[in-house]
């Protein structure tokens, strides 16, 4: 009996054996290439995705060009709600909330959840994440995403990348087409390692160098905070550029944000690009143009005479020097030094409204500058095409016009370089325009001379640097009512103080505008003209430029 139960377990034994020999054999030898062929469709993937994006980067002339927008790994933890048991909720969430420093109840509602992917954090620190990586049932994927490792700094200008990876704003969405990666396909396989990319058709995007001056544009944004704080300014902006080629070496807005949390910004106001993106009426600035488009024209010369009487009448409307002060005769220098009203609608007058509107248009006061930055806009200026001589009387000293900061810029560009028109941009690398003459040398030599005379001996003076010829002129505008919300005619108290000169005057190798809304100060004289007057100091400095004249033959 018991052999033969011996018997039938060796039967069944040798049967088992034979079938698993014949099993491996089939796998192995009959149907190897099959299984083969499923086993590395297990291990293979393919990814259909994007190139990274090409980085952007600020000037530096203290040594290496600093990045001002940059592709960073991030770390995003999650959890599979569906893979949690009830019991384990409690215990687990009290944990997880007190590693990653975020609400338990949160953490709770997540997992109860239907789901099998629910983000509990994202973008999470280093040092938190050596504490949660050992947390059950807590995962943890990459992601690479936009950083701006310079925060608040040149916010207006890079702009930033939103939900979908499409840039928004400034430089990301002007260049869109240039920073973006290229989409291709990712070969690879996994396995218990990793993941090994064998094969990558993506391609990355370009970079980009811009013409913004890390440290003038750092100490630029100290400015115009300096100004918020001494002046309580609503707004702000400051531009820095060359005026012989166009190229922006800072360009600064106040109030600022952090495009890392762009999504966190409560008014959207904030992405507003206040130079390129806001109209303002110029006031006094804009004399200097109305002043060379008549030296230009031959209707005046700078030693010609106004008897000036504190007013004027055009039409049964009075024009009012500042003060209503009336400063007899004077010489079409003096009409800049002391920023006289009416002594600009006598120049205007002399030109005549005609040619008025011509150089206006040639200024490129109808039309974008064409900078490289996104959302540009201009005025159309509609009360000029109409032809009454109170909306030529009021333009002449910079009243009842729109214009935005970056068109003053490259206007007095043409003053600051013998004449010549040019286009403001702001990357290197990259295909601009060439500008065209609208003014003579000699014209431009004269109102240089007279924007030096309204610093050295007008209400400029506060923007003075030792040693340096500085060309420049303040703007103190009042601000339309209807600008401000108040449906009502007429201009409020409050102003748009403003200050634009270049250095060294007779050699300019940059040129600033200074624009402060609101400012709780009477005039241009005591808030913008010395925040002019100290950067430009920084920058003589910085740039190395070497003095005009020595203080002790003065």
């Amino acid at each position: 009996m018991n052999n033969k139960r011996l018997y039938l377990l060796f039967i069944l034994v040798a049967s088992l054996a034979g079938l698993i020999s014949w099993r491996l054999f089939d796998i192995q030898v009959l149907s190897g290439g099959e299984w083969k062929a499923q086993a590395q469709g297990q291990q293979m993937f393919f990814n259909q995705t994007m190139g990274e994006r090409g980085e952007v980067y600020f000037q530096n002339r203290n040594g290496d060009p600093v990045p001002l927008a940059v592709n960073r790994t991030f770390i995003d933890a999650y959890i599979s709600p569906r893979d949690i048991k009830e019991k384990e909720r409690e215990d687990l969430a009290v944990q997880i909330s007190s590693s990653l420093n975020i609400s338990e109840s949160f953490v709770l509602e997540k997992m109860k959840k239907d789901s099998s992917y629910e983000v509990l954090k994202r973008r999470i620190p280093e040092e938190e994440l050596e504490v949660v990586q050992e947390i059950n049932k807590l995962h943890f994927e990459e992601n690479i995403l936009r950083y701006y490792p310079q925060e608040t700094l040149a916010s207006h200008v890079i702009g930033f990348v939103g939900g979908e990876g499409i840039g928004q704003y400034g430089i990301e969405q002007y260049y869109e087409n240039v920073v973006r990666g290229k989409e291709g396909l990712q070969k690879g396989r996994k396995n218990p390692s990793g993941f090994f990319i064998t094969r990558d058709t993506t391609e990355r995007g370009s970079n980009i160098m811009l013409t913004i001056d890390y440290n003038i544009q750092n100490f630029s944004e100290k400015l115009l905070q300096q100004a918020y704080e001494e002046f309580n300014i609503s707004e702000g902006s400051v531009i820095v550029g060359n005026p012989n080629t166009g190229e922006i070496i800072a360009l600064a807005n106040f109030p600022s944000f952090n495009p890392n949390s762009y999504s966190e910004v409560a008014d959207f106001s904030v992405f507003k690009n206040q130079a390129i993106q806001t109209f303002f009426e110029p006031g006094s600035v804009f004399k200097p143009i109305t002043m060379v488009a008549a030296l230009d024209a031959m209707a005046v010369d700078y030693e010609d005479t106004y008897l000036d009487e504190g007013f004027v009448q055009i039409h049964g409307k009075t024009v009012h020097n500042y003060n209503q002060r009336a400063w007899g005769e004077v010489t079409m220098s003096n009409i800049l030094e002391n920023s006289i009203n009416t002594g600009m609608v006598e120049v205007e007058k002399r030109l005549g409204h005609t040619l008025f509107l011509d150089y206006f248009e040639k200024f490129g006061f109808f039309e974008k500058t064409g900078i490289d930055l996104h959302g540009e806009i201009c005025s159309e200026n509609k009360n000029l095409l109409e032809g009454y001589d109170i909306n030529f009387a009021n333009a002449s000293f910079g009243q009842g016009i729109q214009v935005t900061t970056i068109q003053i810029f490259r206007a007095f560009s043409a003053l600051a370089n013998g004449g010549t028109m040019v286009t403001p941009y702001i990357t290197r690398g990259m295909s601009h325009p060439q500008g065209e003459r609208i003014l003579s040398t000699k014209a431009s030599s004269k109102i240089t001379s007279m924007l030096v005379s309204a610093v050295d001996n007008g209400s400029g003076w506060r923007a003075k640097v030792p040693g340096y010829y500085i060309a420049g002129k303040t703007g103190t505008a009042q601000i339309p009512w209807s600008v401000l919300g108040i449906p009502q005619s007429g201009y409020s108290d409050e102003t748009i103080q403003a200050f634009i000169g270049y250095a060294p005057a007779y050699n300019p190798q940059f040129l600033i505008i200074v624009r402060l809304d609101q400012p709780q100060a009477k005039t241009a004289e005591l808030s913008a003209a010395p925040i002019f007057g100290e950067l430009a100091k920084y920058i003589l400095n910085y740039m190395q430029i070497p003095p005009d004249y020595s203080e002790k033959n003065e």
